[in-house]
Formats: C-alpha cells, structure tokens, sequence
C-alpha cells in the first residue's frame, strides 16, 4: 500500500484541519460559504449510513468547497464573471466537437 500525498500540507494558507467530522463541522461554520453547514448537515441526515461511497463524496466535496475559500487561487477562480466562465466553456465545446481538443 502506498503512502497517500497530504493534500492540506501541499495547500497554502490557513486551511484548517478536517480529519473528522467535527473538524469538518467546525470548518464549515467558520471558512464555509453562507448556508453550507447546514447543507451538509441535511445532504448528510439523508444518506444511508451504510452508504460509506456516498458519505465520502459528500465529505469530499464540503472539505473541497472550505479549501476554495482558505486559497487565493479558489477564491480568484470563484470570483471569476459567469460570461468569461461561458465562453471558456463554449470555447472548450466547439473544440471537442471539431476534434481539436487538448
């Protein structure tokens, strides 16, 4: 089995740690964008908790959105206008579909 790279030590800035899911709760409610604790708290409440793929996801996912905001990196690209995200977009599209994609 090979060593896991720690993605929070790679990570500038003040992330904060969320090994558990009272570090994760705790995160959420200080760095989370408005409305996610109690997101997560419902998306949570609604898995099965046999689900462990479904519950990592979910983790995953909430522990990802706390690192966007604790980055300058996260928070350039969030604060990005939605028409320069569209033309990205239909840009990364039309070359698709003509084939010419990277």
């Amino acid at each position: 089995m090979t060593a896991q790279p720690d993605h929070q030590a790679a990570r500038p800035g003040p992330v904060p740690l969320m090994r558990t899911l009272a570090e994760l709760r705790s995160a959420l409610s200080v760095w989370g964008f408005p409305g996610d604790r109690e997101s997560f708290e419902r998306e949570l409440d609604a898995l099965a908790l046999d689900d462990l793929t479904g519950v990592r996801t979910l983790i995953q996912a909430y522990r990802h959105r706390v690192m966007l905001r604790c980055t300058q990196e996260g928070m350039a690209e969030l604060m990005r206008p939605t028409r320069d995200v569209a033309f990205e977009l239909g840009r990364k599209m039309m070359a698709e579909k003509n084939g010419t994609a990277r």
